[in-house]
């Protein structure tokens, strides 16, 4: 039997020596259009960051070797370029472009899949790079070593793209993330990626999210990465990683049936159309086990199975079949893992299935064992049945396992229920005794029996329209951090004395940090006769991860014009010499626990002495940021390194500069712009600019009307209901469509006031405006006004935050005047 194989990496290789182990006697010819064939592609990126140091270690097999052992007839640089089914032969192309024909009984295709480059102008630039093979990891490696590369761009934000990202950052370079979608890491929700934003530019990485690339130039030596809307990114080097294609053009000019997905169909053994043609990897298309519809699976696992499986069918006829792949894949993300499974609730929207879905926020092991952090795991499984549909994992240690689990379940089937029956090994340095496995199992199953109804993040939107009640039952000192702009605010502990504070005929989103003390004070709610119940999943964890708005991109290195999107954070003073007084380990203890022990620390201290802490909890660097702000002690350092999180304090005296006091030396201002009038407007930037002369911190909160001085002339498209594209049309649409307060005649008085102020040398509003942002002057933007209004963050300038009361309320603590206008 003569077997013919055409690609050399993981299914190909894999069908190679498993037909060798099955048939000592076959003739085997593999053909390799490139030099290398069984090579670890997925440590490219590595070995183009240098964490891979020897480029030999990613070369499974080399050619010679492969052939010797498994006597196998590889032919390298040697690329088929068409294929007669009718003939049962194919023509091979050699380097040096000469042509033969070779016979075959079994044929194998197994090309792979290609890098897209769109048509788009000056792809073809120096410098501009894809990644899918060895050649293409020589050519990175080698313009890295020829070039000082201090700025890259890369351009998609999916699995390789976000490995590139981390290994050009070890690599030196500061990076900036071009993606057009409003996420990272398509395959998982944005619950999840919203974790990855925050790491992202907590590591300095540049996020430009719902961003489309127009094209490329070089200026003065340099790419220039042209963006719609006319921004422009300097990068010494841009990566490509926008996706793949399956590479199609063999099979089709041969007439093999291509499916609906775009990929090579194939049946239950793997077969082709064709006879005794069969295709495996990257370039297929098969059902997935789960909805039954072709989709296309760009992984090396199911590339390696299929290519086993084939071996057998091409050996002994269709004796084996391929029961599908639902698509587990796993990242290293810098310091974080993200992992899924199954099916995202994005794609189950998608696909109209209905579904639930639980997020849970659990240690990685026991948290009073040294080192613990903290992960998120998010199911999605059918409302009735309870048959699991997906999972996702996102966190520091440990989601490798428990993805691993999940995947295990979901391909058996299993419901949320069988989650709580499965046995993990327990000992405190690697796991809980409730596993975080289980513990999605419980609250899942919660959910399925209507023990705790749940709303989703994006249901607190909607809280306002459906006269709900947001209902915050942590401690007093974690309502204080920041809560859900409009939260009343009942500790768990006090809710059954204080029950005839809530309404029995408005609905309750109950929410706690991350869901456990809300499915307490749920169950005591319904207990007590109240009818209309909800808790928040996964609490105000992933609320405030989802809705947290990102850092914007530094303007030196990224040669824009736009500053930080997000607020304008104090800095910590430069480090002092003097050493940390007291240490204190707080990790694998959830918010607030962290921030309590850094108060009752504090209180052993005297001032001027140091405590450092150490936590595991996401929010706690900027909760002790805020605690330094409202207490008058003083943020010295912090950092962050592998999912924990250090702090150091210096303990203030009595009177310290950062103390909130009411003499007003040196304290700030703040002034809340509820009109949208362009003569109010205009005395607000002049009185805002005034006090920034001065040398004072000043805020300008903006709400409600306010709000249309922060948008941007040349606004991006963006989703809006019914209600959002309402008062999009009736409000201005800019700061340039407002109108006076008197005297505005329909408009004639607006441009006689801006004629005037042009003629007489007085600054625009527009210019005002931007002298404040120049002046450091922080503009927020109303979180609660925007959500009513249906604007959207993507339609404010760059350089606003968004923000609610409690971040208004911290500034204005500080602050000896306070203006509303």
């Amino acid at each position: 039997m003569k077997h013919l194989i055409i690609g050399g990496v993981a299914g190909g290789a894999t069908a190679a020596a498993r037909i060798r182990r099955a048939d000592e006697m076959a003739q085997i010819i593999l053909f390799e259009k490139g030099p290398h064939i069984s090579y670890a592609n997925c440590g490219l990126p590595y070995y183009i960051g240098g964490t891979i140091a020897d480029r030999d270690r990613l070369f499974v097999q080399t050619p010679e070797a492969f052939g010797r052992r498994f006597a196998v007839d590889v032919r390298t640089q040697s690329e088929v370029v068409a294929i007669d089914p009718a003939a049962k032969n194919v023509t091979v192309r050699r380097a040096d472009g000469t042509t033969y024909v070779e016979s075959y009984d079994k044929l194998l295709l197994s090309p792979g899949a290609a890098p897209v480059r769109p048509p788009l102008p000056g792809i073809d630039l120096e410098g501009i790079f894809t990644l899918r093979n060895v050649a293409d990891t020589d050519r990175i490696k080698s313009y890295l070593g020829e070039h000082a590369v201090r700025r890259a761009v890369v351009v998609g934000a999916g699995f390789i793209g976000l490995e590139m990202a981390e290994n050009l950052h070890e690599a030196g370079a500061h990076v900036s993330i071009v993606e057009m979608g409003d996420q990272v890491m398509a395959p998982v929700d944005f619950s999840i990626a919203a974790q990855l934003h925050t790491h992202l530019t907590q590591k300095g990485v540049a996020l430009y999210l719902s961003r489309r690339v127009e094209g490329f130039e070089r200026r003065d030596g340099h790419l220039v990465v042209r963006l719609e809307g006319g921004e422009m990114l300097e990068a010494d080097l841009v990566m490509l990683s926008i996706g793949v294609r399956p590479e199609t053009m063999l099979a089709r000019a041969a007439g093999l049936e291509i499916g609906e997905a775009g990929g090579i169909r194939v049946d239950r053994y793997l077969q082709t159309s064709a006879p005794d043609i069969y295709a495996v990897g990257d370039a297929i298309e098969y059902p997935h086990p789960l909805t039954g519809r072709p989709w296309l699976n760009y992984l090396a696992g199911p590339a390696n199975r299929q290519g086993r499986i084939v071996a057998d069918n091409m050996v002994f006829g269709n004796t084996t079949e391929y029961e599908g792949a639902i698509g587990t894949a796993i990242a290293k993300v810098f310091d974080m893992t993200v992992a899924t499974t199954g099916l995202p609730a994005k794609r189950l929207r998608q696909m109209g299935i209905e579904y639930v879905s639980s997020t849970t926020h659990s240690s990685s092991h026991a948290g009073y064992y040294p080192g613990a952090t903290m992960m998120t795991l998010k199911l999605t499984f059918d409302p009735r049945s309870g048959k699991l549909y997906g999972a996702q994992g996102v966190g520091y240690d440990g989601v490798d396992k428990r993805i691993d689990q999940l995947a295990l379940a979901i391909k058996r089937g299993a419901t949320v229920q069988e989650l709580t029956r499965l046995e993990q090994a327990y000992a405190p340095p690697f796991a809980s005794a409730k596993d975080p496995v289980a513990i999605a199992g419980y609250t899942a199953s919660n959910i399925l029996s209507g023990a705790m109804p749940v709303i989703g993040w994006r249901d607190v939107a909607e809280a306002e329209r459906r006269g709900a009640l947001l209902l915050d039952v942590r401690t007093e000192a974690e309502f204080g951090f920041g809560t859900i702009p409009g939260a009343v605010n009942i500790p768990l502990d006090e809710l059954r004395e204080r029950l005839a504070e809530l309404p029995a005929d408005r609905p309750i989103y109950v929410f706690c940090a991350i869901g456990l003390r809300g499915y307490l004070a749920t169950r005591i709610l319904l207990g007590r006769g109240f009818r209309q119940v909800w808790n928040l999943s996964g609490g105000y964890k992933t609320y405030a991860a989802a809705t947290a708005p990102l850092s914007g991109p530094d303007s030196a290195a990224s040669q824009t014009s736009a500053r930080s999107s997000a607020a304008v954070q104090q800095q910590p003073e430069a480090t002092a010499t003097a050493r940390p007084t007291l240490r204190v380990d707080a990790c694998g203890i959830q918010c607030p626990g962290p921030v309590l022990k850094l108060r009752q620390a504090m209180e052993q201290l005297q001032p001027g002495q140091q405590l450092e802490i150490v936590a595991t909890d996401a929010g706690f660097a900027r909760d002790a940021q805020a605690w330094c702000n409202t207490t008058g002690n003083r943020l010295v350092e912090q950092h962050q390194e592998r999912g924990t999180y250090t702090v150091v304090v210096e303990k203030g005296g009595v009177c310290t500069s950062a103390a909130i006091g009411s003499s007003g030396e040196g304290a700030g201002k703040t002034l809340i712009l509820f009109s949208d009038d362009l003569d109010k407007a205009l005395a607000t930037f002049v009185l805002a600019n005034g006090a920034a002369a001065t040398g004072r911190k000043t805020t300008i909160f903006f709400t409600f009307w306010g709000l249309n001085l922060l948008k941007k002339r040349r606004k991006p498209k963006v989703r809006k209901d019914l209600f959002g594209r309402m008062f999009g049309m009736m409000l201005p649409s800019s700061s340039l469509g407002l109108h006076l307060s008197k005297m505005s005649m329909f408009g004639i008085g607006d441009r006689l006031m801006r004629h005037v102020m042009k003629i007489r040398g007085i600054d625009s509003l527009e210019s005002l405006r931007q002298q404040a942002l120049d002046n450091g002057v922080e503009f927020i933007a109303c979180q609660m006004s925007m959500e009513v209004m249906g604007i959207q963050r993507e339609e404010l300038i760059d350089e606003v935050s968004v923000g609610g009361v409690a971040t208004y309320m911290e500034r204005a603590e500080q602050a000896n005047v306070n203006l509303f206008i």
